[in-house]
């Protein structure tokens, strides 16, 4: 039967199929017999998606299974504490910081118009908390179109310094030569006066030693500090000069107050051709502070001893004060005192290298003098200080030309009191690394007892300087001084008696003005690598030939440039 059935089934599909085909085949050739032209539709595809299948699965619910998770208990036996009040954060430390290669050594020189030359060197043992050694050379000359103008200045220094158990310890050896010419002449003598300019060189040997006790977090400890320094100095002819200064204190707190010493005492002469003097200065200064509360206010006397070609004995106040308004931006301070300053020919050439022979030295007497003004910050990086003050000096001493030849200086006194008052302020800014500006300015105010003016003291005197650091390579700095008119003395008829320190006589004397000036200066580096450095310096670009002392007349515009070598 099967067989059968499978045999009928398949001969009926075959039928069905042949008439199928052949009611195609017919239709298609009535179609092309009756449709002349090709119809093209064109509708959007819309695709037909089919239905999803979901697949139904039930839970199964017999799984009852109970998952017991394995614990482990660690009792600690830790104390309860009773404690309300807040406890303190703890820092996260911060991890270190890369530390910064330092550049420790370095070769410097440049040359320039005016026969400008430049050698600077200075080397160290790097960074070393405990020990510090070192040394430092530098050679400075130029000359000028003045016959005779020129000068050259060497310095040496070395010096070390260690950390002990207890104390720090430190010193230094310098030496100084500085070798010029008297090449000063006056513009409007009808003659040169001055046609072989004498030489000058002078010579200074220093030694100084420091010990000063270890810094502890005991406030109550004892400070202590000794310092001592000696110099040798000597010009190219007869004049010498020693000195020894042994200065110390100890200090001890109790609570908000300070009990301490401060002692020194300077002893030294100076010899020329016909001049012997032995000056000694001892002093004593015992105070006693308070300090708590942005207040700190000293208290104490200055007791004075002059002894050897002079002696007396002086006793002067010492008081400070310090009010603090508001914390790191205002604060008031004042201060009385009183000192005996000693004069020397080390300080005297410092300040005018043109000094004559046989210069008689006696000490300036601070009589009083008191001071006051305010301090403090604006913000980071700026800073301020301005202060008044009003001294009494007596024997304050002068230059002035000498009569017999006007390229030397003599030094004379004022005979009497001289009054002298004065405002100082200063400013400070600072915007980051790359960019500083600071600046000063004095006016004082003179009033001589004996002589007709304060000789070479100007009543302004302006200083500023500014650093910009445009890149990394290329940086930027300037330079300015400003200083007022200033009075000189010239003698129209030698002094008598004969000698620099004696009484004015209006009627032997003539007073001349000194045009005040303005000196600016500019220069600029760049770094070529971390070896490498080029620089340059333009001074005086006003190329204002100005003078601080008569008849010495200073160069004007000097370019000068160079390299530097770090290591």
């Amino acid at each position: 039967m099967k067989p059968n059935k499978f045999l009928y089934t398949t001969m009926l599909l075959m039928a069905t199929g042949a008439v199928t085909l052949a009611q195609d085949k017919k239709e298609d050739d009535k179609d092309k017999k009756v449709v002349a032209e090709e119809i093209e539709v064109v509708r959007p595809y819309k695709p037909i998606l089919a239905e999803a299948f979901k697949l139904r699965r039930s839970p199964n619910l017999d799984d009852v299974k109970t998952y017991k998770a394995r614990l482990n208990y660690s009792l600690t036996d830790r104390k309860l504490e009773l404690n309300s009040d807040i406890l303190k954060l703890q820092a996260q430390q911060v991890a270190d910081e890369k530390a910064t290669e330092l550049v420790n050594n370095y070769v410097k020189g440049g040359f320039g118009m005016n026969a400008t030359s430049l050698l600077e060197a200075y080397v160290a043992n790097g960074k070393d908390e405990a020990l510090q050694v070192g040394g430092y050379f530098r050679h400075f000359g130029q000359g000028g179109t003045i016959r005779g103008q020129r000068f050259d200045k060497q310095e040496l220094s070395v010096f070390g310094r260690t950390i002990l158990d207890m104390a720090t310890v430190s010193g230094r050896l310098n030496f100084e030569r500085n070798g010029l010419n008297f090449y000063g002449f006056n513009p409007d003598a009808p003659v040169d006066l001055n046609p072989d300019p004498a030489k000058q060189r002078f010579n200074f040997f220093e030694a100084e030693g420091e010990v000063i006790n270890k810094f502890t977090e005991d406030e109550d400890a004892l400070s202590y500090a000794v310092k001592l320094n000696g110099y040798l100095w000597g010009d190219q002819y007869a004049a010498k000069e020693n000195y020894l200064t042994l200065n110390g204190y100890v200090n001890k707190r109790i609570n908000s107050f300070n009990l301490g010493l401060a002692a020194g005492g300077e002893f030294g002469s100076t010899r020329d051709a016909l001049t012997s003097v032995k000056n000694n200065i001892l002093r004593l200064n015992p105070y006693i502070r308070l300090q708590a509360n942005g207040v700190k206010i000293t208290a104490g006397i200055n007791f004075v001893q002059e002894f050897g070609l002079y002696e007396s004995t002086r006793l002067f106040p010492a008081i400070t004060a310090d009010f603090t308004l508001i914390p790191d931006y205002l604060q008031i301070f004042g201060e009385v005192k009183g000192d005996v300053n000693r004069n020397s020919l080390k300080n005297f050439t410092d300040e005018n290298p043109w000094l004559n022979t046989n210069i008689n030295i006696r000490n300036t007497v601070e009589k009083m003098s008191i001071s006051g003004g305010i301090k403090g910050t604006g913000g980071p990086g700026f800073g301020y200080k301005a202060r008044f003050y009003h001294k009494t000096l007596t024997d304050m001493p002068l230059f002035v030309n000498n009569f017999d030849d006007f390229s030397r200086f003599d030094v004379i006194y004022d005979f009497g009191n001289m009054k002298l008052t004065g405002i100082e302020g200063e400013l400070s800014v600072q915007v980051s690394d790359d960019l500083r500006w600071t600046g000063k300015l004095n006016f004082d105010n003179y009033k001589p007892a004996s002589e007709s003016a304060a000789w070479f003291k100007p009543q302004m005197r302006l200083s500023s300087n500014f650093l910009y650091n445009i890149t990394d390579k290329i940086s930027f700095n300037a330079s300015l001084a400003v200083q007022d008119d200033s009075k000189a003395k010239i003698y129209t008829t030698a002094p008598v008696p004969a000698g620099q320190y004696v009484v004015p006589d209006p009627g032997i004397e003539q007073t001349v003005t000194i045009s005040g000036f303005a000196d600016i200066g500019a220069g600029a580096e760049y770094r070529i690598n971390k070896q490498f450095t080029v620089f340059a310096r333009a001074n005086n670009l006003l190329n204002n030939k100005y003078s601080k002392f008569l008849y010495y007349q200073y160069n004007g515009l000097n370019i000068f440039g160079g390299l530097t070598y770090s290591f």
